[in-house]
Protein backbone atom coordinates (compact mmCIF):
# COMPACT_ATOMS: atom_id res chain seq x y z
CA UNK A 1 0.00 0.00 0.00
CA UNK A 2 2.89 2.30 0.81
CA UNK A 3 4.82 1.62 -2.70
CA UNK A 4 0.81 2.55 -4.17
CA UNK A 5 0.83 5.57 -2.37
CA UNK A 6 4.44 7.01 -3.21
CA UNK A 7 4.23 5.97 -6.42
CA UNK A 8 1.20 8.15 -7.25
CA UNK A 9 2.99 11.37 -6.63
CA UNK A 10 0.54 12.89 -4.68
CA UNK A 11 1.87 13.13 -1.32
CA UNK A 12 3.83 16.52 -2.25
CA UNK A 13 6.95 14.96 -2.58
CA UNK A 14 9.68 15.59 -5.39
CA UNK A 15 9.89 12.78 -7.84
CA UNK A 16 13.70 12.15 -6.50
CA UNK A 17 12.58 11.78 -3.11
CA UNK A 18 9.73 9.57 -3.92
CA UNK A 19 11.81 7.01 -5.92
CA UNK A 20 14.25 6.83 -2.71
CA UNK A 21 10.98 6.03 -0.39
CA UNK A 22 9.12 3.57 -3.12
CA UNK A 23 12.89 1.51 -3.54
CA UNK A 24 13.07 1.90 0.48
CA UNK A 25 9.71 0.71 0.67
CA UNK A 26 10.17 -2.42 -2.01
CA UNK A 27 13.24 -3.59 0.00
CA UNK A 28 12.07 -3.49 3.18
CA UNK A 29 8.86 -5.53 1.58
CA UNK A 30 11.39 -8.04 0.07
CA UNK A 31 12.74 -8.94 3.97
CA UNK A 32 9.63 -9.50 5.19
CA UNK A 33 8.50 -12.05 2.31
CA UNK A 34 11.73 -13.55 2.33
CA UNK A 35 12.17 -13.81 6.06
CA UNK A 36 9.24 -13.78 7.85
CA UNK A 37 6.94 -15.67 5.01
CA UNK A 38 9.43 -17.98 3.47
CA UNK A 39 11.53 -18.31 6.54
CA UNK A 40 8.94 -20.59 8.05
CA UNK A 41 7.59 -23.00 4.77
CA UNK A 42 11.04 -25.47 5.36
CA UNK A 43 10.09 -25.72 9.34
CA UNK A 44 6.90 -26.42 8.46
CA UNK A 45 6.87 -28.75 5.69
CA UNK A 46 10.23 -29.80 6.93
CA UNK A 47 10.28 -33.78 4.63
CA UNK A 48 9.41 -31.49 1.65
CA UNK A 49 12.68 -29.76 1.92
CA UNK A 50 14.84 -32.69 3.00
CA UNK A 51 14.59 -33.42 -0.94
CA UNK A 52 15.37 -30.33 -2.15
CA UNK A 53 19.44 -29.68 -0.88
CA UNK A 54 20.46 -31.20 -4.02
CA UNK A 55 19.36 -27.82 -5.89
CA UNK A 56 20.82 -25.60 -3.16
CA UNK A 57 17.22 -23.68 -2.12
CA UNK A 58 18.97 -22.84 1.02
CA UNK A 59 21.85 -21.22 -0.31
CA UNK A 60 19.97 -19.42 -3.36
CA UNK A 61 17.01 -18.21 -0.20
CA UNK A 62 19.96 -16.78 1.80
CA UNK A 63 21.72 -15.04 -1.22
CA UNK A 64 18.44 -13.14 -2.10
CA UNK A 65 17.62 -12.60 1.64
CA UNK A 66 21.22 -10.76 2.38
CA UNK A 67 20.95 -8.82 -1.45
CA UNK A 68 16.95 -7.26 -0.38
CA UNK A 69 19.07 -6.64 3.32
CA UNK A 70 21.81 -4.84 2.05
CA UNK A 71 19.74 -2.84 -0.81
CA UNK A 72 17.43 -1.36 2.35
CA UNK A 73 20.09 -0.20 4.39
CA UNK A 74 21.79 1.53 1.26
CA UNK A 75 19.10 3.34 -0.11
CA UNK A 76 18.10 4.53 3.20
CA UNK A 77 22.27 5.83 3.07
CA UNK A 78 21.46 6.99 -0.12
CA UNK A 79 18.14 8.90 0.58
CA UNK A 80 20.48 10.32 3.66
CA UNK A 81 23.17 11.31 1.33
CA UNK A 82 20.50 12.77 -1.18
CA UNK A 83 18.63 14.86 1.62
CA UNK A 84 22.46 16.09 2.89
CA UNK A 85 23.10 17.34 -0.84
CA UNK A 86 19.73 18.96 -0.71
CA UNK A 87 19.99 21.03 2.31
CA UNK A 88 23.73 21.62 2.50
CA UNK A 89 25.64 21.63 -0.82
CA UNK A 90 22.86 24.05 -3.26
CA UNK A 91 25.37 24.04 -6.06
CA UNK A 92 25.44 20.62 -6.49
CA UNK A 93 21.76 20.10 -5.72
CA UNK A 94 20.93 21.36 -9.17
CA UNK A 95 22.53 18.41 -10.61
CA UNK A 96 22.55 15.54 -8.17
CA UNK A 97 18.92 15.64 -7.18
CA UNK A 98 17.27 14.49 -9.75
CA UNK A 99 15.14 11.91 -10.96
CA UNK A 100 17.62 10.20 -13.33
CA UNK A 101 20.36 10.26 -10.81
CA UNK A 102 18.29 8.68 -7.70
CA UNK A 103 17.19 5.84 -10.82
CA UNK A 104 21.09 5.64 -11.53
CA UNK A 105 22.38 5.74 -7.58
CA UNK A 106 19.66 2.86 -7.07
CA UNK A 107 20.46 0.96 -9.98
CA UNK A 108 23.93 0.87 -8.99
CA UNK A 109 23.40 0.08 -5.02
CA UNK A 110 21.04 -3.03 -6.45
CA UNK A 111 23.96 -4.37 -8.62
CA UNK A 112 26.47 -3.88 -5.82
CA UNK A 113 24.60 -5.36 -3.41
CA UNK A 114 23.75 -8.52 -5.52
CA UNK A 115 27.54 -8.82 -6.41
CA UNK A 116 28.71 -8.65 -2.93
CA UNK A 117 25.92 -10.94 -1.56
CA UNK A 118 27.09 -14.28 -4.11
CA UNK A 119 29.25 -15.21 -1.50
CA UNK A 120 26.67 -15.77 0.95
CA UNK A 121 25.88 -18.77 -1.72
CA UNK A 122 29.39 -20.27 -0.75
CA UNK A 123 29.10 -19.31 2.42
CA UNK A 124 26.07 -21.61 3.69
CA UNK A 125 25.22 -25.34 3.20
CA UNK A 126 22.21 -26.01 1.18
CA UNK A 127 20.67 -27.82 4.35
CA UNK A 128 17.68 -25.60 6.38
CA UNK A 129 17.90 -25.57 9.96
CA UNK A 130 14.84 -26.92 11.11
CA UNK A 131 14.68 -24.89 14.37
CA UNK A 132 12.62 -21.32 14.83
CA UNK A 133 15.66 -19.52 14.93
CA UNK A 134 16.79 -16.49 12.98
CA UNK A 135 20.06 -18.78 11.43
CA UNK A 136 17.61 -20.45 8.26
CA UNK A 137 20.79 -22.26 6.43
CA UNK A 138 23.23 -24.20 8.41
CA UNK A 139 27.01 -22.63 8.03
CA UNK A 140 29.78 -25.10 6.09
CA UNK A 141 32.15 -26.55 8.88
CA UNK A 142 35.20 -25.07 6.33
CA UNK A 143 33.81 -22.10 7.20
CA UNK A 144 33.92 -21.70 10.61
CA UNK A 145 37.78 -22.99 10.67
CA UNK A 146 39.00 -21.06 7.46
CA UNK A 147 40.37 -17.96 7.87
CA UNK A 148 39.99 -16.83 4.75
CA UNK A 149 36.05 -17.21 4.78
CA UNK A 150 35.96 -16.00 8.57
CA UNK A 151 37.45 -13.14 7.11
CA UNK A 152 34.84 -12.21 3.99
CA UNK A 153 31.78 -12.72 6.61
CA UNK A 154 33.61 -9.96 8.99
CA UNK A 155 33.88 -7.89 6.00
CA UNK A 156 30.28 -8.65 5.41
CA UNK A 157 29.35 -7.45 8.86
CA UNK A 158 31.61 -4.45 8.69
CA UNK A 159 30.07 -3.30 5.22
CA UNK A 160 26.43 -3.69 6.53
CA UNK A 161 25.90 -2.57 8.13
CA UNK A 162 28.76 -1.22 10.21
CA UNK A 163 30.08 1.20 7.08
CA UNK A 164 26.37 1.74 6.04
CA UNK A 165 25.76 2.64 9.86
CA UNK A 166 28.72 5.03 10.34
CA UNK A 167 28.12 6.65 7.17
CA UNK A 168 24.54 7.90 8.27
CA UNK A 169 25.53 9.12 11.51
CA UNK A 170 27.91 11.25 9.98
CA UNK A 171 25.31 12.40 7.11
CA UNK A 172 22.71 13.37 9.56
CA UNK A 173 25.36 15.35 12.26
CA UNK A 174 26.64 17.12 8.77
CA UNK A 175 22.97 18.20 7.89
CA UNK A 176 21.95 19.20 11.61
CA UNK A 177 24.67 20.80 11.46
CA UNK A 178 24.27 23.05 8.41
CA UNK A 179 20.36 23.27 9.47
CA UNK A 180 21.81 25.30 12.97
CA UNK A 181 24.08 27.53 11.11
CA UNK A 182 21.69 28.41 8.22
CA UNK A 183 18.60 28.88 10.61
CA UNK A 184 20.81 31.73 12.42
CA UNK A 185 21.71 33.27 9.71
CA UNK A 186 18.57 33.90 7.68
CA UNK A 187 17.30 35.00 11.39
CA UNK A 188 20.11 37.99 11.55
CA UNK A 189 18.85 38.85 7.75
CA UNK A 190 15.48 39.08 7.95
CA UNK A 191 14.20 41.87 8.92
CA UNK A 192 12.26 42.32 12.33
CA UNK A 193 9.09 43.59 13.03
CA UNK A 194 7.18 44.55 16.31
CA UNK A 195 9.55 42.32 17.80
CA UNK A 196 8.93 39.05 16.44
CA UNK A 197 10.76 37.42 13.64
CA UNK A 198 8.00 36.74 10.55
CA UNK A 199 7.72 33.25 9.86
CA UNK A 200 10.40 32.19 6.77
CA UNK A 201 8.81 29.56 4.75
CA UNK A 202 12.06 28.31 3.31
CA UNK A 203 13.05 27.79 6.61
CA UNK A 204 9.43 25.72 7.52
CA UNK A 205 10.19 23.63 4.57
CA UNK A 206 13.95 22.57 5.64
CA UNK A 207 12.52 22.24 9.28
CA UNK A 208 10.14 19.39 7.55
CA UNK A 209 13.18 17.69 6.04
CA UNK A 210 15.48 17.92 8.63
CA UNK A 211 13.01 16.15 10.88
CA UNK A 212 11.85 13.43 8.30
CA UNK A 213 15.65 13.16 7.72
CA UNK A 214 16.02 12.60 11.03
CA UNK A 215 13.56 9.94 12.08
CA UNK A 216 14.22 7.93 9.11
CA UNK A 217 17.83 8.01 10.31
CA UNK A 218 17.02 7.47 14.10
CA UNK A 219 14.94 4.45 13.73
CA UNK A 220 17.82 2.92 11.19
CA UNK A 221 20.63 3.48 13.77
CA UNK A 222 18.54 2.73 16.93
CA UNK A 223 16.87 -0.46 15.08
CA UNK A 224 20.49 -2.03 14.05
CA UNK A 225 22.70 -0.84 16.65
CA UNK A 226 22.60 -4.20 18.40
CA UNK A 227 22.38 -6.57 15.76
CA UNK A 228 25.22 -4.38 14.02
CA UNK A 229 28.02 -5.10 17.71
CA UNK A 230 26.99 -8.59 18.21
CA UNK A 231 27.55 -9.79 14.52
CA UNK A 232 30.83 -8.15 14.71
CA UNK A 233 31.45 -9.87 17.85
CA UNK A 234 30.27 -13.20 15.98
CA UNK A 235 32.75 -12.52 13.64
CA UNK A 236 35.60 -11.76 16.14
CA UNK A 237 34.74 -15.06 17.39
CA UNK A 238 35.25 -16.94 14.29
CA UNK A 239 38.81 -15.03 13.80
CA UNK A 240 40.18 -15.61 17.03
CA UNK A 241 38.16 -18.23 18.80
CA UNK A 242 38.80 -16.25 22.29
CA UNK A 243 36.54 -13.54 22.47
CA UNK A 244 33.49 -13.34 24.92
CA UNK A 245 30.54 -15.57 24.33
CA UNK A 246 27.23 -13.91 24.92
CA UNK A 247 23.68 -14.77 25.30
CA UNK A 248 22.13 -16.17 21.84
CA UNK A 249 18.77 -14.36 23.33
CA UNK A 250 20.61 -11.21 22.25
CA UNK A 251 21.16 -12.09 19.00
CA UNK A 252 17.95 -12.83 18.16
CA UNK A 253 17.01 -9.65 19.43
CA UNK A 254 19.20 -7.82 17.13
CA UNK A 255 17.41 -9.58 14.61
CA UNK A 256 13.98 -8.89 15.74
CA UNK A 257 14.68 -5.24 15.84
CA UNK A 258 16.36 -5.39 12.51
CA UNK A 259 13.56 -6.98 11.02
CA UNK A 260 11.42 -4.61 12.66
CA UNK A 261 12.95 -1.49 10.92
CA UNK A 262 11.77 -2.79 7.94
CA UNK A 263 8.95 -2.24 9.39
CA UNK A 264 8.34 1.00 10.90
CA UNK A 265 8.96 3.05 7.64
CA UNK A 266 4.86 3.29 6.42
CA UNK A 267 4.17 4.18 10.27
CA UNK A 268 6.88 7.16 9.95
CA UNK A 269 5.86 8.33 6.64
CA UNK A 270 2.29 8.55 8.21
CA UNK A 271 3.05 10.35 11.35
CA UNK A 272 5.39 12.78 9.07
CA UNK A 273 3.81 13.49 6.40
CA UNK A 274 0.43 15.05 6.47
CA UNK A 275 -0.55 14.37 2.41
CA UNK A 276 0.41 10.80 3.23
CA UNK A 277 -2.02 10.10 5.70
CA UNK A 278 -4.94 11.91 3.36
CA UNK A 279 -3.61 9.89 0.78
CA UNK A 280 -3.23 6.11 3.05
CA UNK A 281 -6.91 7.41 4.22
CA UNK A 282 -7.97 7.92 0.76
CA UNK A 283 -7.16 4.37 -0.34
CA UNK A 284 -8.76 2.91 2.84
CA UNK A 285 -12.20 4.15 2.37
CA UNK A 286 -12.29 3.47 -1.47
CA UNK A 287 -13.57 -0.48 -1.31
CA UNK A 288 -15.96 0.85 1.72
CA UNK A 289 -16.95 4.05 -0.48
CA UNK A 290 -17.79 1.15 -3.72
CA UNK A 291 -19.53 -1.28 -1.38
CA UNK A 292 -21.66 1.52 0.32
CA UNK A 293 -22.47 2.80 -3.85
CA UNK A 294 -23.46 -1.05 -4.43
CA UNK A 295 -25.60 -0.80 -1.60
CA UNK A 296 -28.03 2.08 -2.08
CA UNK A 297 -28.49 1.09 -6.13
Amino acid sequence: MTIVILSRGKCGLSKCVTRYLVAMAAADLLVIILYLILRHIPIRYRETFLALYDICVCNIHATLLYAATDCSVWFTVSFTFDRFVAICCQKLKIRYCKEKTADMVLGTVTVLSCLKDITWYFLVSNQYSHFNSPWFCRVKTDVLSSLVWGTIAFLHSIITPGVAFVLILLLTAFTVRHMKVASRARRRLRPHSSGESPRDPEMDNRRKSIIFLFVISGNFILLWSELMVHSIRKCMWWLVYNSAILPAFLMEMGFMLQLLSCCTNTCIYAVTQTKFRSQLKNVVMYPITIILKLIKQ
